[in-house]
């Protein structure tokens, strides 16, 4: 069931009118209550009062988020929509700017006509941004890079033709990277003096150690040293059990 009746209007000017013909039987979703000449009167909650201007005629239109050129205020009574200065395309407060109308350039918040001393105007996103020496491309400010023209390697916020002493060029991400040497751990015990599998039966045999990779390089850094070594021995056994005795000519063998 939709119930009327007289309700007030707060307009753009502050002024209050009474209007008759008010519904809570509203179509509009956000709608709290409305009229058929003013649209919505107040929304639900949550939702932000906007005022389109048609004509000579305001409409209250409920939304959830404020248009473009508007910002959103929320207070106990209710939400609304309130317009960005007029350089101001965008914002989100009416202090802070976000995007600039055409002819203005956005600088920390606001929306100006000449861009302070060492920056300059970028037209395709209308902001003042730093001007970047020769072989940068991006900057944060008039010294410091963020990426380097094309065949340039970035460190530090300096673009390098060659990348200083242990760095090296990373050309996916076009950076001086640090270089990255081998790190090996300590040898391990040298293994029982064998020939063929054997430790005896022979006179003479090889023994053997390792050592593990604990860092493996960058491709400019120093590579590894042996991580296996083997030395002649001699077996301290010469002769094997029967079973495990090998040809006579093998035991004979200097």
């Amino acid at each position: 069931m939709q119930i009327s009746y007289t309700s007030r209007d707060i307009r753009e000017d502050g002024r209050i009118v009474e209007i008759s013909g008010v519904s809570s039987g509203c179509q509009q979703g956000g709608c709290l209550t409305c009229s058929d000449y003013n649209g919505c009167l107040s929304c639900k909650p949550r939702f932000f009062m906007h005022l389109e201007r048609i004509g000579m005629k305001q409409i209250g239109v409920c939304m959830t988020s404020c248009p473009p050129g508007f910002y959103g205020t929320r207070s106990p009574e209710r939400n609304t929509c309130t317009k960005c200065r007029s350089d101001c395309e965008s914002c989100f407060h009416k202090t802070f700017c976000t995007h600039c109308r055409a002819g203005f350039y956005l600088h920390q918040g606001k929306c100006q006509e000449n861009c302070p001393e060492g920056m300059v105007r970028n037209e395709a996103q209308r902001e003042c941004v730093y001007r970047c020496p020769a072989e940068c491309e991006v900057c944060v400010s008039s010294d410091t890079c963020t990426r380097c023209r094309p065949g340039l390697y970035e460190l530090s916020g300096r673009c390098h033709h060659v990348c200083p002493e242990d760095y090296e060029p990373n050309d996916k991400l076009m950076e001086c990277t640090p270089q990255v040497h081998c790190e090996v751990g300590e040898w391990n015990e040298w293994s029982p003096c064998s020939r063929s599998g054997r430790t005896c039966g022979f006179k003479r045999g090889q023994e053997t150690r390792t050592r593990q990779v604990l860092q493996y390089p960058s491709p400019f850094g120093n590579p590894c040293p042996e991580i296996s070594e083997i030395n002649e021995c001699l077996l301290k056994r010469r002769k094997c059990p029967v079973a495990l005795a090998p040809k006579a000519s093998a035991v004979n063998e200097s």
